[in-house]
């Protein structure tokens, strides 16, 4: 799957660490996955990583990933898996009975209900 391929899949906005390594080696560096879909992801972090870079990702879940770097800017960039994965497994607890962290789930557009007033209507201003 190249990088022009994988524009058109469904990305997942959330806030995740991954450890992403270089295919010459070295350690693991963590990273911001900054979204996610079942063919790339948006990763952040202070390294300076070129287009076409090979380099392998340990996600949550899922385990380790090959891919190359699609595209860079500034601290940004994006990687092209090999192969799709299943990117909404990211998301599930990782144990029985353990809850999936909220930084990991979806947003809501509409407020909790911590935040409704007790009538729950709006009042004008």
């Amino acid at each position: 799957m190249n990088a022009i391929d994988t524009r058109s899949l469904k990305r997942d906005s959330l806030f995740l660490s991954a450890d992403l390594t270089l295919a010459e080696g070295g350690e693991p560096v963590r990273v911001k996955v900054r979204n996610l879909s079942d063919g790339g992801m948006m990763a952040e972090a202070p390294l300076a990583v070129e287009r076409g870079t090979r380099v392998g990702i340990e996600l949550r879940n899922i385990g380790r990933i090959k891919g190359s770097v699609a595209w860079t800017q500034d601290d940004r960039f994006g990687i092209v898996f090999d192969n799709e994965i299943d990117s909404k497994k990211v998301r599930e607890p990782t144990a029985p009975g353990e809850k999936t962290p909220r930084y990991v789930r979806p947003s809501t557009i509409a407020p909790s209900s911590a935040f409704q007033t007790r009538d729950s209507s709006l009042r004008k201003i």
